[in-house]
């Protein structure tokens, strides 16, 4: 068996990401040992229970000590606190990472506290479900999706080489963007998409016309998928909202006026643009499929992908 790419990998933070990470690690044998980290107690003695990890404890300080990669696996807003403890314990050439959906707030947030000699390359896999915590998490997460680093000025080549060939060992495929870059175009693909769906699934709840148990009972495919967005970690996407504000409320803006434009269409009976608009995207949903990222199977192919890592 080839050697392990990192003698010691710590994990501050194992709910569906860092479990998934756990998981490929293992099955890849990427670390000869792999530190688990995280503040709650009944989560680090689940992930203890699952095998995920070498070593466990609740000090993030302790589980990063001698670490050659860190990957901080927390909701953006705890991003900045988890540097400032963390900063002591790091070794020198170590490589910092984190996973998440927000970039310019998490770079603000983190590189003040990362010392000199530490390679701090901040990353987001655009892998996950609506699950979370260290059960929800399989090996395959990873596999044809994207990982986005935004590498700060003067990132050493070759740290950002090793962590790129980490992550396509866990089965993704590598880019890199400026951060507002990322947050904009998140904004669009992620962030936006998953507002609309907690608040058409929240107008679904306020109805009085329509017992909740109509809603439930006649829930069509389109409302079943908006469903299982608005399930997503609430502490997750209050942070999203609230650290990559900007660019969402451009995209709120964008989508206000656009849905204006349906709502007229609709009103005045204007099938020609209505006929044009469904048309465009319907493309888009096709070229979603021949770039890999979907499967053309009913359900939007859920019900026929299976996760046997996760039994």
């Amino acid at each position: 068996m080839a050697s392990p790419m990192f003698e010691k990998i710590a994990l501050v933070g194992i709910g569906l990401i860092g479990s998934s990470l756990a998981r490929v690690i293992s099955r890849e044998g990427l670390a000869g040992h792999v530190a688990i980290s995280t503040r709650s107690a009944a989560t680090l003695a689940r992930a203890q229970e699952l095998g995920l990890g070498s070593s466990y404890t609740m000090d993030a300080k302790e589980a990063v000590r001698d670490a050659d990669l860190v990957i901080v696996s927390v909701p953006v807003g705890s991003s900045g606190a988890v540097a400032q403890e963390i900063a002591p314990a790091l070794k020198r050439g170590a490589i910092v990472t984190d996973v998440g959906s927000t970039k310019a707030s998490v770079i603000a947030q983190m590189q003040p506290h990362i010392p000199g000699g530490v390679h701090f390359i901040p990353g987001h896999p655009l892998a996950g479900t609506e699950k979370s915590g260290p059960d929800a998490g399989f090996a395959d997460l990873f596999d044809n999706r994207w990982c986005i680093f935004t590498p700060l000025p003067g990132t050493d080549p070759d740290a950002l080489e090793k962590l790129s060939e980490f992550w396509r060992r866990c089965g993704a495929n590598i880019d890199t963007m400026d951060p507002q870059h990322h947050d904009m175009t998140l904004a669009i693909v992620s962030h936006l998409p998953h507002i609309i769906a907690y608040n058409i699934v929240g107008t679904a709840d306020d109805l009085e016309s329509v017992t909740k148990t109509e809603v439930i009972k006649y829930s069509a495919s389109g409302f079943r998928d908006f469903t299982r967005l608005a399930a997503s970690d609430p502490t997750m996407w209050r942070d999203v909202c609230l650290h990559n504000k900007d660019a969402i409320l451009e995209m709120l803006a964008r989508f206000s006026e656009d849905l204006a434009f349906l709502q007229r269409a609709i009103r005045w009976g204007d099938g020609d643009k209505l006929f044009d608009l469904f048309t465009r995207t319907r493309a888009v949903r096709r070229s979603i499929i021949e770039a890999g990222q979907d499967i053309d199977v009913p359900d939007f192919g859920r019900q026929a992908i299976e996760h046997p890592a996760k039994n």
